[in-house]
């Protein structure tokens, strides 16, 4: 993983060792799924340890394995991409910071409903930090706040490792959700500027790993 978009990205390790990336700059989709699948292969032989990456991307819509065709609503607006990981159609852009949680589920129990439950966990604890009350909604992968939804969930499992991940609206242009029909859902669109909360992607940066690793760090098997 020593291309461009992570070239500039900052490291750290926590404990567990959990290596922390954090991309400046906005990373060219197609980029970082190389990335992401680069990584996988590496945990699942054991050549790397797992890894949380932080990033944003430029506008583009993302196609899920239960993308609805009759659900993109402006195909011309931005490109779009077919992807691998769980869901229907998403946006992602600036603003938004998007998280790619690659752990190994042969370390934390093979379950993948369990690990999407924890990346609810996750946000929830930390939209609390921000200043919001995150909420699951029944039948509805995603968070949402105050009737909309402000954070989406599709993940891939390959050889038990996790990727994709997770997407927290911080401050994107929220017009541009409406070349789709977000995950398929007729709610409204959030965001923390939305709600004139904190927006400074540092801070949200800070709060999110806060939150991760008292959530994940506790889901490791023993």
């Amino acid at each position: 993983m020593t291309e461009p978009a992570l070239a500039m990205a900052t490291r750290s390790t926590p404990s567990r060792d959990i290596e922390w990336l954090i991309s400046c700059g906005l990373v060219p989709y197609e980029e970082a799924v190389r990335h992401m699948e680069a990584r996988v292969a590496a945990i699942a032989a054991g050549e790397a340890t797992e890894c949380v990456w932080l990033l944003e991307h430029p506008p583009i819509y993302t196609a899920g394995t239960s993308a609805d065709l009759a659900e993109l609503l402006d195909p011309h607006r931005f490109p779009v991409f077919r992807t691998g990981r769980g869901g229907r159609f998403t946006y992602h852009g600036p603003g938004q910071r998007v998280a790619y949680v690659m752990l190994d589920l042969n370390k934390r129990g093979r379950d993948v409903r369990a690990h999407v439950g924890t990346l609810e966990d996750w946000l929830i604890a930390a939209l609390a930090r921000l200043g919001a009350d995150g909420e699951r909604h029944k039948d509805q992968v995603g968070i949402f706040t105050g009737g909309a939804k402000i954070a989406s969930i599709g993940v891939r499992v390959r050889r038990w490792v996790t990727f994709h991940g997770a997407s927290l609206n911080v401050s994107p242009d929220l017009e541009h959700f409406s070349g789709i029909v977000p995950c398929g859902l007729t709610v409204p669109v959030t965001s923390l500027e939305a709600l004139g909360l904190a927006t400074d992607m540092d801070h949200v940066d800070a709060v999110l790993r806060e939150s991760f690793t008292a959530r994940f760090n506790a889901s490791v098997a023993p």
